[in-house]
């Protein structure tokens, strides 16, 4: 098994700034990863991406399993040289997706399902998932587990959580490439108790990190909040910590103060192929009648290439009516490097021992006024 050194820099309360590496380079925490669901971050080059400054990408294994694509990653030699991406890569064990399908069957083996309506059953188990995960090469590759509702009652999150400790033993027993590195996944619903339980199954597995799950599922940011709060400070503190599918950015800055490393969502991107792109004075609708002849950028203070080109908001606005790809790329490069802005912001601040300053005066400006 291979270990990730993870250095913690400075603490400020809880919140955390570190780095480690994986083979594809330094990774700065607090981080946030774009999704590149089939290999690709929508609308957007790897090279944009990396201008951004962005440090990981993550990829989707159930996606990328589908039509012998996982044989067609391994013949170009792994998601790095398919993708065209020389940084780090993270992929999910496809678990959220199953879980999140309408028929399936979960058994101790594994989930059956199928991938098309009417199509064959097919069985995804522990064991592959990380054989799938390590043919595609990743540098961190996430086990198996089962995500369940927020609304799912006491008994069965308790099952489930039991169930993903003993997936989890089965994960760790598949060999990976050299490079890769497998982080386990808490779970546990609302319940405080069950989510103490799964990180002590979780962490008993020896990995190089941990990732908290199950939230960001709908049970709103209080209680996502009231869950890290708890869990976060019982994972390992020399462990990379990762909360999976937030979010936010509001969401982001109350993770970080509560002790958590890294985050992935697909809201940047997604959001900005909707016409919403975020700045430090909070969302803009560019397709809002307002901005139809406005000559000014996204933000004038902005560095992304959108905005220090000065592509102004009454042509993006055109760009999106027009249905212009263009459109797409240049909110998509804005809300991907507003992301990693704000990280760094953060990382700053953690070191400068000033983040409640920081979350105070962020929220201030970028929560509506009320």
């Amino acid at each position: 098994m291979n270990y990730i050194s993870y250095e913690q820099i400075a603490r400020d309360g809880e919140a955390r700034r570190g780095r480690f590496s994986t083979a594809h380079g330094p990774v700065e925490t607090p981080a946030f990863m774009p999704v590149g669901t089939q290999g690709s971050v929508k609308c957007v080059t790897p090279h944009q991406v990396a201008e951004t400054g962005a440090p990981v990408i993550l990829a989707n294994t159930y996606h990328m399993s589908l039509d012998k694509r996982t044989a067609l990653v391994e013949r170009h030699g792994g998601l790095h040289a398919f993708m065209h991406w020389d940084r780090t890569i993270l992929t999910d064990s496809g678990g959220f997706q199953v879980f999140s399908l309408p028929d399936r069957t979960i058994e101790e083996e594994g989930v059956r399902f199928c991938y098309t309506e009417g199509g064959e059953p097919v069985m995804l188990t522990p064991e592959s998932s990380m054989d799938i995960q390590r043919r595609l090469g990743a540098d961190i590759v996430m086990a198996f587990d089962e995500c369940v509702d927020h609304r799912a009652d006491r008994s069965y999150v308790q099952a489930s959580v039991q169930r993903t400790a003993r997936w989890l033993k089965r994960c760790a027993t598949v060999k990976l490439q050299e490079h890769q590195h497998l982080f386990g996944i808490i779970q546990g619903g609302l319940e405080l108790d069950l989510r103490k339980q799964s990180v002590e199954e979780t962490c008993a597995v020896p990995l190089p990190g941990y990732a908290i799950g199950g939230v960001s599922v709908g049970e709103g940011l209080e209680q996502l909040k009231r869950v890290v709060e708890y869990t976060a400070p019982l994972m390992p503190a020399d462990k990379p910590r990762y909360l999976m599918g937030v979010g936010l950015p509001e969401d982001l800055v109350a993770s970080v103060e509560r002790g958590m490393d890294m985050f992935d969502c697909v809201i940047p991107t997604r959001y900005a192929r909707e016409g919403t792109v975020f700045t430090w004075q909070g969302k803009m609708r560019i397709k809002d009648k307002k901005w139809r002849k406005d000559r000014y950028a996204i933000d004038t203070a902005c560095g992304c290439y959108a905005c220090s080109n000065g592509f102004s908001r009454a042509y993006l606005r055109h760009l999106l009516y027009a249905n212009e790809a263009l459109g797409d790329t240049l909110l998509t490069i804005h809300n991907i490097y507003f992301y990693q802005q704000l990280m760094a912001a953060m990382r700053k601040a953690i070191e400068e021992n000033r983040f409640a300053a920081f979350r105070d005066e962020f929220l201030r400006n970028y929560l509506p006024k009320r």
